[in-house]
C-alpha cells in the first residue's frame, strides 16, 4: 500500500496513552490502525528502523491496549523491535520522529524509557522466560494483573523458549502467550518448528475452526464462550493433531486466528484474560502489512535505513560492506576448498551469506536463532575435518560463549568465528553494539583473535583463517565499510602474531586497532605537524599480541596511546598495558575506547565525540605527557574562541 492509499484515514482524537485507546468507538479502531501505519511508513522513511515487523503487529498492539491495562498488566515483547506501536500508544507518539536518533526513542523497549516498558530486550528468545518470572512474582505477591508474552514464530527456534515452555505449567496458573506467526525472523524461518507452524496454519480443518471461532466471538459472550472454547480444545486435540506440542507442555492452545482482524482479537483477548490457566494464542500476521514494498521484500524491510516512500528504494552503499566482502571471499575460497562450510543463525542477509547459500547451498547451514547449537554444530564439523566458518554478529556470539570456551577451545577445534558488527552498531543501541567480544575472548586459551585495518587486510585474514587448522580462530569486523580500499588480486597469508609497523619514532607510540587505525593515522599527522616523532603500529592480532614488537617500540617512546572500538575494561589497550608491565617497562599508557557502561544509541560520529573517541582526544592524551603547557594553552584558546 503506497502513501496515497492512506487518504481515507479520518481524523481521530489524540492518543496520549492507553486510556485514549479505550475511549475510541469500535468503528474508530480501524482508523487508528490506518493512522499508525501512515505515520510509521512516513516517519521511518526519514529515520530508518524496523518497519516490516511493526506493520505486522498494528492490530495486535491496539487490541492489547484496548483490553488490558498497562502498566498494571505487563506486556513482554520478544526482541521488542516490534514495539514501536506500543510506544506510540503509551504516550510517545509525538516522539516517533526521534526513533533511533541520539537522545530519542530507542528502537527496542527500555525499562528506563517508560513505565509501560516493563522488560527490555534486543535479542530473541528471552520473552517467555521473563514473562514466566513476571507471572510467578505476581502469584507470590498475591496480585491479580495479567501477563502477556508476545513472541514471533522465530523465537520458538531458540533454546531458552523451550526451556521456559518446560516450566510454565508447573510454575503458574495464569499466563497468556501470543505466538505471532509471520514465517519470518530477519530472514525466512527455517527448520522443523517453522514447518510445524506452517502445517497448523494451512490445515483446512483448522481453517474451518478459525471461521467458527471468529463467528462465535463476534456474536456470543459469557459462559457460552467458555463452553465453546472447551469444545474447540476437545475437537482440536482429538480430530486434528493428536499431540499439539503446546498442549503437551501444558498450555491450552487457541487458534490460529487472523492477526489483523481487530474485533476478533479484542474479543479473543477479553475471553483469554478470564482463563485461569496458561494459554497460547496463535495468530497469523503479515510482516510489512499495508505497505507493498515491505510485503514484497520482508527481509529488506525488517530493519533498514531511510527509503523512498513511493518505491521503497534505499540509497545504495557507496562502497562494498565488510559483510559483502567477507561472503564474496568465503565463496571464492570454498569453491577451491571443498572442506569450507558456512553457518549462520537466521541472518543470511545481514551477514552477507545469502550469496554463499546461492552459490554453494550444500555447504551452507542456517540453523535459525540458535547460536549455541550453531557453535556445537560447528564443533562436530570441525572434528570431522571440515572447515566451518561460524558467522554471527558480535552481539549474538555472546550467547555461544560457553560453547566457545568449553567445546571449541578446550578441544582445540579449528572453528572459525566470524563476528560481524564488531564495534559500535550506531542506531541499534546497547543491545546490538559489538563492544565486548575482545573482553570475552582474549582470555580463552589457544584462541587466535584478529581485526583488520581495511578491507584488503580483511581478505588476507580470512585467507589466513581458511589455511589455519591448528586451533580456533576469530575475526571481528565492523558494520558497513572500513576505508573502502581496493583489494589485491590475491589474498596473502599473514604471519600469526606479527604486527605491522608503519613507521618508527621516539616520542609517541600510537597503536590503532582495526577500524580506529585510520584515526591513529590522523593523530600521527597531527602530532608530526607539532614536531613530534611518532611510531605507528597496526597490531592486527588481538591474540596473540605481538609483545616483542610493541615492547621494543614502546620502550623508546615517552607515551603509548592505544585506540580500539571496544570497551576499555578487559579490552585491547589493557592487554598492551599488561604486556608492558610484565616486561618491566615503566611508560604511561593512554587508552582510547568505550567507557564501562552500556553505550546509548545514535550516529557513530555523535557517540564518538561524546565519549572522546576522536583524533583530538588521542592527540590530547599524548600531549599530556609530551608538552602539558602546550595542551593547556590550546585548551585556553579553544575556550576563548
Amino acid at each position: 500500500m503506497m502513501k496515497s492509499d492512506y487518504s481515507s484515514c479520518e481524523p481521530l482524537p489524540p492518543i496520549h496513552g492507553p486510556e485514549d485507546v479505550k475511549k475510541l468507538t469500535e468503528k474508530q479502531l480501524p482508523q487508528l490502525a490506518c493512522k499508525i501505519r501512515q505515520d510509521l511508513i512516513s516517519t521511518l522513511s526519514e529515520t530508518g528502523g524496523h518497519l516490516g515487523p511493526n506493520l505486522g503487529v498494528v492490530e495486535l498492539c491496539i487490541a492489547l491496549h484496548r483490553v488490558f491495562d498497562s502498566p498494571k498488566d505487563k506486556f513482554i515483547f520478544d526482541v521488542s523491535h516490534q514495539g514501536y506501536i506500543h510506544k506510540m500508544l503509551t504516550g510517545r507518539w509525538d516522539r516517533l520522529h526521534s526513533m533511533r536518533q541520539y537522545k530519542g526513542l530507542n528502537g527496542f523497549l527500555l525499562r528506563t524509557e517508560s513505565e509501560h516498558d516493563c522488560y527490555g530486550a534486543g535479542h530473541a528468545g528471552t520473552a517467555l522466560s521473563a514473562a514466566l518470572g513476571f507471572a510467578v512474582a505476581r502469584d507470590l505477591n498475591g496480585a491479580d494483573n495479567n501477563v502477556v508474552c508476545v513472541a514471533g514464530d522465530a523465537a520458538f527456534t531458540c533454546g531458552p523458549t523451550f526451556e521456559a515452555l518446560n516450566n510454565i505449567a508447573s510454575s503458574t496458573k495464569k499466563l497468556i502467550v501470543v505466538l505471532n506467526d509471520n514465517e519470518w525472523s530477519i530472514d525466512k524461518n527455517v527448520g522443523a518448528i517453522a514447518r510445524y507452524f506452517n502445517r497448523i496454519a494451512t490445515s483446512t480443518t483448522y481453517a474451518g475452526l478459525r471461521e467458527k471461532a471468529a463467528s462465535f466471538v463476534e456474536k456470543i459472550a459469557g459462559k457460552a464462550v467458555r463452553r465453546f472454547a472447551s469444545k474447540i480444545e476437545e475437537s482440536a486435540k482429538n480430530l486434528i493433531l493428536p499431540s499439539v506440542i503446546f498442549e503437551e507442555f501444558g498450555l491450552r492452545y487457541y487458534g490460529p486466528i487472523d492477526g489483523h482482524d481487530l474485533p476478533l482479537l479484542v474479543k479473543t483477548f477479553e475471553f483469554l484474560k478470564t482463563q485461569n490457566e496458561p494459554v497460547i494464542l496463535h495468530i497469523i500476521t503479515e510482516k510489512g502489512r499495508g505497505y507493498e514494498p515491505a510485503l514484497a521484500n520482508p527481509g529488506k524491510f525488517h530493519g533498514l535505513g531511510t527509503y523512498k516512500i513511493d518505491t521503497g528504494e534505499t540509497d545504495a552503499a557507496p562502497t562494498p560492506t565488510c559483510s559483502q566482502l567477507f561472503a564474496e571471499n568465503l565463496v571464492k575460497f570454498a569453491k577451491a576448498d571443498q572442506r569450507i562450510c558456512a553457518i549462520t543463525a537466521a541472518m543470511p542477509g545481514g551477514t552477507g551469506l545469502s550469496v554463499f547459500k546461492k552459490e554453494i547451498p550444500q555447504r551452507y547451514f542456517d540453523v535459525g536463532i540458535a547460536e549455541e547449537h550453531a557453535a556445537l554444530f560447528a564443533c562436530g564439523l570441525a572434528a570431522q575435518g571440515l572447515k566451518p566458518f561460524l558467522t554471527i554478529y558480535s552481539t549474538f556470539m555472546q550467547r555461544a560463549y560457553d560453547m566457545i570456551l568449553h567445546d571449541i577451545a578446550l578441544q582445540n577445534l579449528p572453528v572459525r568465528l566470524c563476528m560481524d558488527r564488531g564495534g559500535l552498531s550506531g542506531d541499534d543501541g546497547p543491545t546490538h553494539h559489538g563492544l565486548f567480544d575482545i573482553g570475552y575472548l582474549r582470555h580463552v586459551p589457544g584462541l587466535i583473535h584478529m581485526q583488520p585495518k581495511d578491507e584488503d587486510e580483511l581478505a588476507d585474514m580470512l585467507w589466513t583463517m581458511a589455511n589455519y587448522d591448528a586451533g580456533p580462530t576469530a575475526i571481528r569486523y565492523p558494520r558497513g565499510a572500513i576505508t573502502g580500499v581496493a583489494l589485491k588480486d590475491k589474498p596473502q597469508l599473514l604471519e600469526i602474531g606479527l604486527a605491522e609497523v608503519l613507521q618508527e619514532g621516539t616520542d609517541v607510540c600510537l597503536i590503532g586497532l582495526g577500524t580506529l587505525f585510520e584515526m591513529a593515522q590522523k593523530a600521527t599527522r597531527d602530532l608530526e605537524s607539532r614536531g613530534f616523532s611518532v611510531t605507528l603500529i597496526n597490531p592486527r592480532w588481538i591474540k596473540p599480541l605481538d609483545i616483542k614488537t610493541i615492547t621494543r617500540l614502546a620502550a623508546k617512546s615517552k607515551v603509548v596511546v592505544t585506540l580500539e572500538d571496544h570497551v576499555l575494561h578487559n579490552g585491547f589497550g589493557l592487554s598492551v598495558l599488561e604486556a608492558l608491565n610484565d616486561d618491566g617497562i615503566q611508560i604511561p599508557v593512554e587508552r582510547i575506547g568505550w567507557p564501562d557502561a552500556f553505550v546509548e544509541h545514535g550516529k557513530p560520529s555523535i557517540l564518538r565525540e561524546l565519549h572522546g573517541i576522536t583524533v583530538k582526544s588521542a592527540v590530547a592524551k599524548a600531549l599530556k605527557h609530551l608538552d602539558p603547557d602546550l595542551l593547556t594553552a590550546e585548551a585556553a584558546l579553544a575556550a576563548v574562541g
